[in-house]
Parts: structure tokens; sequence; C-alpha cells
């Protein structure tokens, strides 16, 4: 694999999400240092003994007696300098030194299972920033680079650091966006938007066969990302399958919310999904409409299946959850460790303070959280190395990234700090008490297997939730995104289902213990799955809209490219 393609592959799987870090205030991460710092004040024996371990390691280092080797798997030191060059070999060895005595120090520690995660995974932060690979004078590739270019790498590094300052915000570039043009070679699946409100436009796709199925279906996108990641490229577009299988596909296109828009909370968004689904039914004559939702977009489809339970509507036909948590435990993710209460209020009262949360500061810091693969291999590629970032479509929509409302922020953490899906009516919101129990529409839940985002297990809780009788849950290879954007044609796809349908098991344990290996993408299978659930088929519309949600502009629509 290139080295481009392991940047795309890895930063792919780091995609942002909505989730309970939009809670993680600074002084979480001071409180994790400040603990690290007081531990060692608390019992010098402790501290000398690990300094001596650690100097005894140094010792051997010097004298080339020191067996301290990287991992086979670090792609850090992949390069044979690091085994046959005595002053990369020593180097490498110093930082896994360094490395070994910091570990054995906090696994000394006296410390609670939540402490010992926070300490872990700030001292991995801190660690990871000390990388001899992280500076020219250690990288033994980037030093071959200089010299195999005539020191033209090192002129285009600084060019690219120049731009990161100046253009970037100084956040290192994850991707090249130059070849990419949404209606040209992204968002290409023709449609046109046939609502248009304040929050949101509503796009309507024109139809690919001669018949489509009487039921349509809505997808309603995370809050935090645009939508065309739903039609990113016609050989991963979720729009042109369900198209090309007859679904009468409709998308909802979020409105970038500015600091004016930040009172927009789950209330407003939920009304507006209601609105999209009467538009869409009205479109379509039919009394049903199929629902599909990922991340926190599913956690919107949620409240709103709730509410229409409540207000025993049949408007929603199926529900199919992708990547999305919603009974969230605080360790599922690396950094849940440093969600705290405190944090928790403080992140609200700087977000209502501002009106929104800005894109470019969701970045930033999702970033941070995962600084090995989000932040210092791109300083390798793009400084070091002095080559351009990956022109790769997932991370091109990655950081086109929207603001976030203070109050949408708010009703989330909500969401999260209640527990609110896992109780029956006792959490309000969106003008009703959430219970999911009576939601009883067919479900169709996705979870990645390799995901740190929305955890496979962690989606799997969703399956005890509802009260549903029919439920399919299926575990699809790769991590958050790519796990959703996994078309056919993929010689390395593979997915899990159970095998014995029934009842699902309480437990995500007990449900892989129940299944099957299938090869190949998990898009037919859920097709069928979602026609079986779409009535007849009937004569495809020759028109888009109708008399009363008359075509505007082509899709992908305006709001995808408004910018605030």
């Amino acid at each position: 694999m290139s080295k481009s393609s392991k940047l795309e592959n890895e930063a792919a799987q780091s995609t942002s999400a909505l989730g309970p870090l939009i809670g993680v205030a600074r002084e979480d991460f001071v409180g994790a240092v400040a603990l690290l710092l007081r531990e060692s004040a608390s019992d010098p024996k402790r501290l000398m003994k690990h300094a001596q371990a650690m100097g005894e390691d140094m010792v051997k280092i010097m004298t080339g007696k020191s067996d301290l080797a990287p991992d086979p798997k670090d792609k850090r030191f992949m390069d044979p300098a690091w085994q046959y060059n005595p002053f990369f070999r020593a180097g490498a060895q110093y930082y896994l030194a360094v490395q070994k005595g910091m570990h054995n120090w906090l696994q000394d520690l006296e410390l609670d299972d939540l402490e010992r995660d926070r300490a872990n995974f700030i001292s991995n932060i801190i660690i990871d920033s000390l990388a001899p690979t992280n500076t020219l004078v250690g990288n033994p590739t980037a030093q071959k680079r200089l010299i195999d270019s005539g020191g033209l790498s090192l002129i285009k590094g600084l060019q690219n650091a120049y731009k990161d300052l100046t253009q970037n915000k100084g956040m290192v570039s994850q991707v090249d966006k130059r070849p990419f043009k949404l209606g040209e070679n992204v968002a290409t699946s023709k449609g046109s938007v046939v609502l248009r409100t304040e929050m949101m436009e509503l796009i309507h796709y024109a139809p690919t066969t001669d018949e489509v199925y009487e039921v349509p279906q809505l997808t309603i996108p995370p809050q935090i990302n645009k939508m065309y990641i739903n039609d990113l490229s016609p050989e991963k577009s979720v729009v042109k399958y369900q198209l090309d299988n007859g679904i009468q596909t409709f998308v909802i296109s979020w409105r970038n919310p500015s600091k004016e828009q930040g009172v927009w909370g789950m209330d407003d968004y939920i009304r507006s999904c209601l609105e999209a689904m009467e538009a869409v039914s009205e479109i379509t004559g039919s009394k049903k409409v199929n629902v599909s939702a990922g991340c926190s977009g599913g956690q919107t489809a949620s409240v709103m299946a709730s509410k229409l339970a409540a207000e025993k509507s049949d408007l929603m036909g199926t529900l199919t959850l992708m990547v999305c948590v919603l009974h969230p435990k605080q360790l599922d993710i690396e950094a849940g460790s440093l969600v705290s209460e405190n944090g928790m209020k403080l992140a609200r009262r700087r977000a209502e303070k501002k009106g929104v949360i800005k894109a470019d500061d969701l970045s930033r810091a999702f970033a941070w959280l995962r600084p090995n693969d989000l932040v210092w291999n791109y300083v390798i590629n793009n400084y070091l190395l002095g080559a351009d970032p990956p022109a790769f479509d997932v991370l091109f929509w990655n950081a086109d990234a929207t603001n976030l409302s203070a109050s949408l922020m708010g009703d989330f953490l909500t969401l999260f700090e209640t527990l609110a899906f896992t109780k029956q009516g006792e959490v309000e919101m969106a003008g009703h008490k959430i219970d999911l129990s009576k939601v009883t529409s067919d479900l169709f839940i996705l979870g990645g297997v390799t995901d740190h985002i929305t955890p496979w297990k962690a989606t799997y809780r969703s399956t005890q939730l509802f009260g549903s009788k029919d439920i399919t849950y299926v575990l699809s290879q790769s991590g958050h995104m790519q796990a959703i954007l996994n078309p056919p044609g993929n010689p390395k796809a593979k997915y899990f289902v159970q095998k014995k349908k029934g009842k699902l098991p309480e437990t995500a344990d007990q449900w892989l213990e129940g299944t099957e290996e299938v090869k190949g993408s998990w898009w037919p299978y859920w097709m069928e799955w979602v026609q079986k659930r779409s009535g007849k088929q009937k004569p495809a519309p020759t028109e888009l809209g109708n008399a009363d949600y008359k075509p505007l502009d082509p899709a992908p629509g305006l709001y995808v490219v408004e910018e605030r």
C-alpha cells in the first residue's frame, strides 16, 4: 500500500462525528495532566524507582546493549535505517525507553479505572508528540527525500506549512481539495431541491429505473457534516444505488447555522424532519415514508420516531440506523474518560455564549484527540517529505464540515447525560417524552468492526431499546464512514449477520457467537430488506416534485455550498 493510500485509509477511519466529546472542555485535559503531576509528587520513592529503571535503559542504549525495538507493525519505524543506522537505532530506542518508562510508571500509580484511562489517554498524546519521526533530524525517510530532491522537498514542505498557517487556520491539511467540484465529480446524481426552508433543503432525486417502489425513502444526515456523503461518487453513492434499485430517494440537506441561528434545537430539527416527511408523502402519494439515518442523524431520527409513535402516527415505515449510538457508555471510546459533568457544563456555557461551535474548532479538537492519525501523519507527509496530502473524496467531504448550533449541542449532551433513549417516558424533548419502546417500525441497524467513533458493540445496544418485533443487525467490516461506504465490487468486503432468524440476543457478544460471515458488500442484503418493505412497484414519475413542491435548484442544492 502506498504512503498516500495509507494516509487515506487511516484518516477515513477517523472522520469527525458528533458524540459526547463535544462536551469535553479544556479543563478536563488540564485536570488529567494535573492528576499525573499530583501522583508524581505524592510518592518520591516510586518516582525515583522508575527514573532509575529508565536510566538503566539509557545506559544500555549508549553502550549498544539495548534490545529495545519498535513494534514491527509500527509504520513510523518501517525505514531500514531504524534497524541498521546506529544513530537512528539509538534514537528509536531512546523514544521507546521513555514510552516504556511512562507505561510502567502509570501502571504503578494508585488510580481508579476512570483516572487510569484518563492518564493513559493523555500520556499517549504526549508520547506520540515526542516521536523522533515528527522532526526532520529524527526522520531518515525525510532526510533521504531531502537529498534525493536536492532540497526541493524542504522548500515544498515550508510552502505547505505556510499555506496551512494562512489558509487552514494553522491546522495541517488532511486532503488536497483541488480536484473536487460539487456537482461535477462529487454529488453528481441528478435531482432537484423541491422544498427549501430557513433550516433545510429537501432534495428529490431523479429515478433511474422504469419502475419504482411505492414507498419512498428519506435520508436524514448528521448536522455537523454535509449531506453529499450519501452521493460522494458514482462508485460509492448510496443515492445512486437506491435509485438503480427502484427506490424513490429523498435526502435532507441541513443549512450551516450562523451565530444568529444558534437557537436551533432538537425541537426545530424534528419539526424540519416531519415537514420533509410530509412533503415526501405528498409528492409520492405514499402514506408511509421509510427513513435512513447515520451517526447524529440517527439520534435525530430516533427522537422523531419516538414523537411519531407518541402521536400514534403511521407516517414512518422502516427505520435504518447506521453507525449510531443510542445507549452510550463513558468508556466506549478512547477519549470518553475525559468527559465529565463539569466539563459538559462548561462546554454548554461556552457554546451558548458564542451561539455556535465553529466547524474549524470541532475539527481541530477532534484531530488532537487522535494526533498520530490526524496530525503527525500529515506533518510528516506534508512538511517533512514535502508531499501533497491525498486527494480523497471522503476526506474532502470530512474537511467540508459545518457549524453546530449551541442549542442542538445542549440537546445532544442531554441525550448523553440522561441516557434518554434507554428510559421510557422520562426525558422530555421535541414536545414529548422520549420512549423508543413505543416505536414498532421494522429496524435495520448497522455497525462497523473497527469503528472507534461509534463502536459496534455500542451500536448493537440499540437493538434492545425499540418495541419493534422485526430487527436486523448487520456488522460491516472497516471503520466509521467506510463501514457505510462499502459498495459492491470491493474484493475485501465482508459482513456478519445472525444465522438464525428471530429475536436478537441481549448482548453483542452473544449475537456474534451466532453469526455467519458473508463475503461481499452488505448493500445488496440491505437493499433486499428495504425493497421487501417498500410496497409494490409502479411506473416511475417523469417529473420531480409536484404542483405544491416545484423543482427549484438542481441537486445537491445551495446549502451545501453556502459558507458561514
